[in-house]
């Protein structure tokens, strides 16, 4: 099946974000094959109709190719899907249940007395849910650091979860808690042969130390890690983490460490050193109060950093949203970061921190047809000046018109086709309704 996007301005990003007025995207069984103008004709297909305007979308079975469906992008802007590279998907039917909590009151309220309380069934609703969400704003890849691993069955109900929502995605397992008593190398061993490493879903590791846990904890999991292939993803801020990591001779290009507030020269220079990688959320960030987000940092010492929403118990789930925080937070301290580079850092970039750069974060012909189309003729975004910056600082999930997953439509004319989503959302707010109850009231009870 070939698909045409057709007239659009299409916003590359690789080596850097750069500007194609006027340029076509085919698409072949899932591949992007061609970027350039007038593909139509040097693909062989008939003379296109006249444009029929923002969201139009034909199939040419009429025109004698019905192995071709030609989507018109006249008046969007065509870039590579958003690629967040860190989330906990299972804390979608939370919804800003923790808005003025600052880290204590999250660890306490969502990991101490909600968190217990999903069901396997929960956890599934909530991947769904959660999954679709990234979706319908246009991320279609995410990292997924799952931390509600009660039971073997909790773990595969996040994993069908994000395999029914369509999206593509690293699952990050994370062992039931903290301590070392309950590692659970068997689970880790038993996910990544259920995964696999070519379909959407692909597994990785998510570790609690030695931050949240022991260095000899740590150790083992990236011993684990490694001897299965597996990229390795921690929490971390303030002083101490990397230099154990370090000393313990476990930093290299494997290791995504998410956060990094308040880090020190030394740590940021062994990190990048290593060949590590970065994951900031700096709307979490800056909202919980961990310190200032480290992206120009961090890039500016050569350490590749991606963006991440993190949870939607206090932000919002999209990349809009964390690409502005992104830039203001950098601009306030007196950084130099540009709209292109921060375009960077939610696509290709993040690709790259991920392991998936030869796949995804770029149109360039041989990877993945991750694609969003945005309108350009609603009130909040018209007139488009400059499209990078229309892009990071005033698109929102409102101008998400059309988005695709390895060339496989899953949202048109700003509509998502999931078949069930209305049961989706009817599963998250039972399980929403649940888990609240189990902590003893409402949603703005428990938060308070």
């Amino acid at each position: 099946m070939r698909t045409l996007i057709t007239g659009g301005t299409v916003i590359d990003t690789e080596p850097e974000p750069r500007v194609l007025p006027g340029t076509d995207v085919l698409v072949e069984d899932g591949v992007i094959t061609a970027v350039g103008p007038g593909l139509a004709t040097s693909a062989g297909l008939p003379e296109l109709p006249e444009p029929a305007g923002p969201s139009h979308a034909a199939g040419l079975a009429e025109a004698g190719s019905p192995d071709v469906q030609v989507v018109d992008a006249t008046g969007m802007i065509v870039l590579p899907g958003f690629v967040d590279t860190h989330r906990h998907v299972w804390q979608s039917v939370l919804r800003s249940v923790a808005a003025d909590m600052t880290l204590g009151g999250y660890l306490d309220l969502i990991l101490g007395r909600l968190g217990p309380a999903f069901r396997a069934e929960d956890v599934h609703a909530a991947n769904l849910w959660g999954a679709l969400e990234a979706l319908d704003a246009g991320i279609t890849t995410l990292h997924d650091w799952s931390h509600v691993q009660l039971t073997p069955e909790h773990t595969d109900a996040a994993i069908q979860g994000l395999r029914e929502s369509g999206i593509r995605a690293v699952f990050a397992y994370a062992h039931p808690g903290s301590g070392d008593a309950v590692r659970r190398e068997d689970e880790v061993r038993r996910t990544a042969a259920t995964l696999g490493g070519s379909g959407l879903v692909t597994p990785g590791l998510a570790a609690w130390g030695p931050v949240y846990g022991s260095i000899a904890g740590a150790e083992a999991d990236w011993r684990l890690a490694r001897e299965l292939g597996l990229r390795i993803s921690l929490h971390a801020t303030g002083t101490g983490a990397v230099e154990r990591l370090h000393a313990a001779g476990l930093l290299g290009p494997d290791v995504m460490v998410v956060h990094g507030n308040g880090f020190t020269d030394e740590a940021v220079k062994l990190l990048a050193g290593g060949g590590c990688v970065a994951s900031v959320t700096p709307a979490v960030e800056m909202q919980m109060g961990f310190g200032d987000p480290e992206t120009g940092r961090f890039r500016a010492a050569g350490l590749p950093t991606g963006l991440g929403v993190d949870t939607v118990t206090n932000v919002p789930g999209d990349m809009f949203a964390v690409m502005r925080a992104a830039f203001a937070a950098d601009r306030v301290r007196g950084g130099c970061l540009t709209v292109a580079d921060v375009l960077r850092m939610a696509t290709i970039e993040g690709a790259a921190v991920l392991g998936l750069e030869d796949r995804i974060g770029s149109l360039r012909p041989g990877k993945q047809a991750d694609l969003v189309l945005l309108r350009t003729d609603g009130p909040g975004l018209a007139p488009v000046h400059d499209p990078i910056g229309a892009v990071v600082t005033a698109a929102g999930v409102r101008d998400v018109d059309t988005v695709l997953v390895a060339g496989r439509i899953v949202k048109r004319a700003g509509r998502l086709l999931h078949p069930g989503l209305p049961g989706a959302l009817t599963l998250a707010s039972r399980s929403a309704a649940h888990v609240v109850a189990g902590a003893g009231g409402t949603g703005a009870a428990v938060s308070r």
